[in-house]
């Protein structure tokens, strides 16, 4: 199930681009207090990952508000362009997600809405990723779905992929990767219903 919508992602969101950040908007009311709690994790000033950034409204906007130092990533030109036009102090890559390797550490990573675009065994492969970008006490926060499964919602009259692997594997894959989970809540109500991870990383 899936797997050609899964191949189309990236062209998708590159389509629609302009389209789906003016639908984003830039209330950041839903995702705050989660994302106020891996601020708490990181040092000030640090530099945060993050993995999927978008058009940059309004996760990694709120974020350099804060003192952060931003170096977003995302397989969409047009997304990148918008966030290198809006935050230059910022650093935008365009890049896929799947392959990342930046040959850094970064005491913040952030996969807010991203991850759950990719496949079981692409979603499962990040994990190496996460952790090849991950020093001694990063702090990992993403979200995910709340059971195994996929599933096919739409955007913009388009069929839209999202996979999920079960909180037990997501576990499995945090320790074995070397992060220790901080917080974790399935549909969050106070967060849209957002399944979300919140992890520390032991570093190597």
């Amino acid at each position: 199930m899936g797997s050609v919508e899964a191949d189309q992602i990236i062209g998708l969101y590159e389509r629609h681009a302009r389209a789906w950040d003016s639908d984003r908007g830039r209330d950041l009311s839903i995702e705050k207090d989660w994302v106020d709690r891996f601020i708490e994790l990181l040092p000030p000033g640090a530099a945060i990952l993050d993995v999927g950034c978008g058009s940059g409204q309004p996760l990694s906007s709120y974020l350099i508000e804060q003192g952060f130092q931003l170096c977003g990533i995302d397989s969409s030109p047009t997304m990148i362009s918008l966030c290198r036009d809006r935050f230059r102090e910022g650093e935008w890559l365009v890049a896929n997600m799947r392959t990342l390797a930046l040959n850094r550490k970064f005491p913040g990573l952030l996969a807010w809405d991203s991850l759950f675009h990719l496949p079981h065994k692409d979603q499962r492969r990040m994990f190496s990723v996460f952790q090849a970008h991950a020093a001694a006490d990063t702090a990992l926060l993403f979200t995910s779905g709340p059971v195994h499964g996929e599933a096919i919602g739409s955007y913009r009259g388009e069929r839209l992929y999202h996979a999920s692997l079960s909180p037990a594997e997501y576990q499995e894959l945090l320790t074995l990767h070397g992060f220790t989970m901080v917080a974790h809540q399935s549909e969050d109500p106070f967060c849209g219903g957002h399944t979300v991870w919140l992890a520390v990383s032991m570093g190597c």
